[in-house]
């Protein structure tokens, strides 16, 4: 996830002339052999990151729409390795022309989780709101940005890496994901989840480093996740999405509290 780079340090103690640098490549996701995407990414997770991303974009929408997930090998070719092919069942199969035409194929930055869609208007998604059925403590809520810092190992060694990781009510770790893209990390850990048929995921709160974005309240709306915790400030537009998807929203969580953005409901206040 990182690498050794020669350094020049002026200013600072001189700890050495390597550094640690977040590893970023890109990764191409094809449908059926045939190019759909480009990612910039930080390689690890590349099954699940293909699995996650194709969920934010609504060509999977269960776990019985994936067929299989394939990543490209050759041993004289290593630019294949950056390669994953996916393959669709039922009508996710059915509408793959429709997919490939509709979306153009072009880079996907690894600081947006969006690029590349046709309109404006096919940012919105079409889901229920997703219903308030459990609740977590205060304590619990302002506790996950602790727990996820603890779970950030790459970024210990480079400082240049984000984190995502969904945890229970009790706060416990369903699983964590380091990427130099938010919403990689986010892609990554919702894809896990994907690949081991647990989507939706009801019953956990997503927790992340940075801010909240449009396009992480929208990932965690479409695989079912009501509750979005984020170390830093969320935009305006995560904050009405949020709203309209029924997700509770909080962020400036640190040092023991938290601005809560929509649906309160769901944090259980002593």
């Amino acid at each position: 996830m990182y690498r050794s780079v020669p350094v020049i340090r002026i200013g600072r103690p001189d700890t050495g002339a390597l550094d640690a640098a977040a590893t970023e490549e890109p990764l191409e996701v094809r449908l059926h052999g045939k190019p759909f995407a480009v990612i910039m990414r930080t390689p690890g997770a590349d099954r699940e990151l293909a699995a996650g991303f194709l969920l934010s974009e609504g060509i999977l929408r269960t776990p019985y729409d994936l067929g299989a997930v394939e990543h490209c090998r050759h041993p004289h070719h290593p630019e294949a390795h950056n390669i994953v092919d996916v393959y669709l069942l039922g009508d996710a199969a059915r509408s793959l022309d429709h997919y490939l035409t509709e979306r153009r194929n072009i880079l996907t930055a690894s600081s947006c989780g969006l690029c590349g869609r046709v309109a404006i208007d096919s940012l919105r998604v079409c889901a229920e709101p997703l219903q308030p059925r459990w609740t977590v403590s205060a304590q619990i809520a302002a506790s996950l940005p602790d727990r996820l810092r603890a779970r950030q190992i790459a970024f210990d060694e480079t400082g240049g890496l984000h984190g995502a990781a969904l945890f229970d009510r009790d706060g416990t770790c369903e699983g964590a994901a380091e990427d130099v893209g938010r919403h990689n990390a986010v892609d990554k850990v919702v894809g896990a989840m994907l690949l081991a048929e647990r989507v939706p995921i009801a019953d956990a709160a997503l927790a992340v480093s940075g801010r909240a974005s449009f396009e992480i309240v929208q990932k965690a709306w479409l695989a079912g996740i009501p509750l979005v915790c984020a170390v830093s400030a969320p935009s305006s537009l995560a904050i009405e999405l949020a709203e309209e998807a029924g997700i509770t929203l909080l962020g400036f969580v640190r040092e023991g509290g938290f601005n809560i953005y929509s649906h309160p409901g769901r944090i259980q206040r002593m």
